[in-house]
Formats: C-alpha cells, structure tokens, sequence
C-alpha cells in the first residue's frame, strides 16, 4: 500500500470512528481514561482495543479495525492485587454475547488479554466489558469493524 492510500485508510478509518461515536453514544474508549477501582481494592489501569500484542504490550490500538487484520486483542493491566482473582471480558456484536474468557490474575499487578478471530461476519460494532469476580463492571471498550 501506498504512503498516499494508508493516509486515506487512517483518515477514513478516523472519519469513521467519529461518526459511529456519534451515532452510538460518547462513551466510545480506545483505553481507559483513568483508573477504575473494584470493590475488592484493585485497580484496572489499563485497557487497550487493539491488533496484536506484542513483547507484552498492546501493538496498534485503535477503535476501527479493518476485518482484514484477521485478529483483535483487548489489552488489561491490574494493580493492587491482594490475592490471586479473575476478570472477565464479555464480546458483544450489535449487542449480542459472542463470547466471554474469564482471565487469571496474580499479586501485585498483572496484565492479560483475550482475542477474537475475525470473519467476514464481524463487520459493525463491537463491545468489550470488563468484570471484575464480584461481577462489577469495570470498563466498556467499544470499537467497529469494518471492511
């Protein structure tokens, strides 16, 4: 792909988040904008849509994937971690469950992540909420898919 064509693909791309941000409400969220605390004293200090995960970080996060990426991750970091706990990513197309991976965490901070394979299918919007074990939603990420 050409300089001038990926210029145009991010423009479209950012075009496009801004208008399905409009049209879905103002809570659309690439990463957590500040910390979120459960109820059981840690912290969600990160959460990140993204391409890949790469060296343990999130690689090109965004809130509209093409479907040719082929795979989307959601990247969380824990702190103040007492003992060893879960969360949970729920998966929701157009509002519909897709899937949900309860995720392990260890004292004193960890990070994880779950992803999803894409198809031809998946295009449109996406949510991913994040529980902690004492099922308190702790952050909504929203993204699309589009061709």
């Amino acid at each position: 792909m050409t300089m001038m064509n990926n210029r145009v693909l991010k423009l479209s791309m950012l075009i496009g988040a801004c208008l399905w941000a409009a049209a879905f409400g103002s809570h659309v969220a690439v990463a957590a904008e500040e910390n979120v605390s459960s109820e059981n004293g840690m912290t969600l200090t990160r959460a990140v849509m993204c391409e890949s995960i790469e060296g343990y970080e999130p690689r090109n996060s965004a809130v509209v994937f093409s479907i040719n990426v082929g795979k989307i991750s959601c990247f969380t970091s824990f702190d103040g971690i007492k003992a060893s706990t879960s969360a949970l990513h729920k998966w929701y197309r157009r509002d519909e469950l897709i899937t949900a991976k309860r995720l392990a965490l260890k004292p004193p901070s960890w990070s994880t992540y779950s992803s999803i394979q894409l198809r031809e299918a998946d295009k449109g919007p996406w949510r991913v909420e994040i529980w902690d074990d004492h099922n308190q939603l702790l952050q909504t990420l929203r993204f699309s898919v589009t061709d």
